[in-house]
């Protein structure tokens, strides 16, 4: 019986495909190292994209190329496409390279392809394709809605369906926290991914967002958050109203109790710590009002706010001063501006006297009797007696002048 030449292309074909079947997987590999003359590579694709495998030769001696999928079936012979899967598309065909595309990749595509070249002895390489699947958004749960400072809370996210395994991460505004994690697979290679965080929370906490973020290869920015709400007992502050300054005998005094707390504080109560409250004083809500005071009504006033969390108090110390209390502090600069100006005075006469002092100091004896004119002018002192107008005789006469 007569064989045609695509009946030989056909058999040839058959032949080698049972050779290569029965191939040991070793063996194959070894033909590759050793051949390094048929090439390709490793494909990763997320589910639902195109992956492309290429098979590469080179000094290709027009050995003929074709490609089998991971159950060995032949997807493309040359650039003929036995399989009838229409996702596969020849993307080029040339005697260095085979290259076709898959189109819309599934978790069931991935597997390990085989690029053949016929020659003697047929010679293989593998792509494996790697399907990677994001998973779904992930769910954040809290044990409680509600939780009260001081008191401990727990959070838990779930990444469910990825592949690989998502990595959990877990972020209170800046901060980081540290989860415990379970991994667990599922019956179609897929995982499901839970972490659980433990804090304790503040009243600083209330609103603060916390962020259950997914790490995976197939997705990004992929992230959960929940915002805390936490109750907390009231903050307490007393405010005076009047007076400005120093409580005196006579005055009034207001003062008003600030509560701020979550829930709102439902009551708020003034006290006299260890006394009675005044027995005129008011209260209007959170405002303290005393009349005409008096020393008598010195003591600590507290404040006492509380809510369903708990109560808080601040307190205000009252000393009541005499009527007059304060009013001598202008009266002491008065003083001192007096003070001032009659020590300058002082200083003034103190400098006079001095001047004078020195100036008498410096003309102290010259001064001239009648007796005595002339004698500046004597060469000696016997002519300077001889020159006195009217000598020893005029004494009676004598007149002093004082300059």
């Amino acid at each position: 019986m007569a064989i045609t030449g695509s009946g030989s292309l056909a058999i040839s074909f058959f032949v080698f495909v049972i050779s290569a079947a029965f191939l040991p997987k070793g063996a194959a590999e070894t033909l590759t190292v050793e051949g390094q003359n048929l090439a390709t590579d490793n494909v990763t694709v997320i589910e639902g994209e195109m992956a492309t495998i290429s098979c590469r030769v080179r000094n290709n001696d027009d050995s003929v190329i074709q490609l089998l999928n991971p159950n060995r079936q032949t997807i493309y012979f040359k650039d003929v496409r036995p399989l009838k899967d229409s996702r596969f598309q020849l993307v080029n065909f040339s005697d260095n390279e085979l290259r076709v595309s898959l189109s819309n990749v599934s978790l069931s595509d991935e597997g390990r392809y085989v690029c053949q070249l016929y020659t003697d002895p047929p010679q293989e390489a593998y792509a494996d394709i790697t399907v990677l699947v994001p998973p779904g958004s992930p769910i954040i749960e809290s044990r409680e809605d509600v939780v009260s400072e001081g008191n401990e809370t727990e959070l838990t996210c779930t990444a469910i369906g990825g592949k690989p395994a998502a990595y959990i991460r877990w972020m209170k505004g800046e901060e980081e926290l540290t989860g415990e994690t379970t991994v667990e697979e599922t019956y179609d290679r897929m995982f499901t991914v839970t972490s659980r965080v433990r804090f304790s929370v503040t009243k600083e906490d209330d609103g603060m967002p916390v962020d259950c973020i997914i790490d995976h290869p197939a997705v990004k920015d992929l992230l959960a958050q929940r915002h805390l709400e936490v109750l907390y007992k009231p903050e307490v502050k007393i405010v005076v109203t009047y007076p400005e300054g120093l409580t005196r005998e006579g005055d009034n005094l207001d003062l008003t109790c600030i509560a701020e707390g979550k829930p709102h504080p439902h009551q708020i109560n003034w006290l006299r710590v260890d006394e009675d409250v005044p027995p005129h004083a008011v209260v209007t809500g959170s405002d303290l009002y005393i009349e005409n005071l008096n020393k008598s009504y010195n003591g600590t006033y507290r404040c006492v706010a509380s809510n369903a969390v708990g109560e808080a108090y601040v307190d205000y110390i009252l000393y009541v001063h005499d009527s007059r209390a304060g009013e001598g502090a202008p009266q002491k600069i008065d003083h001192a501006v007096i003070g001032g100006v009659v020590a300058v005075v002082m200083f003034a006469i103190l400098c006079a006297l001095i001047v004078l002092g020195r100036y008498f100091a410096r003309h102290k004896g010259t001064y001239f009797t009648h007796e005595a004119k002339g004698a500046d002018d004597a060469a000696d002192a016997d002519t300077a007696i001889i020159n006195a107008e009217g000598g020893h005789n005029n004494t009676d006469e004598k007149k002093e002048y004082y300059i």
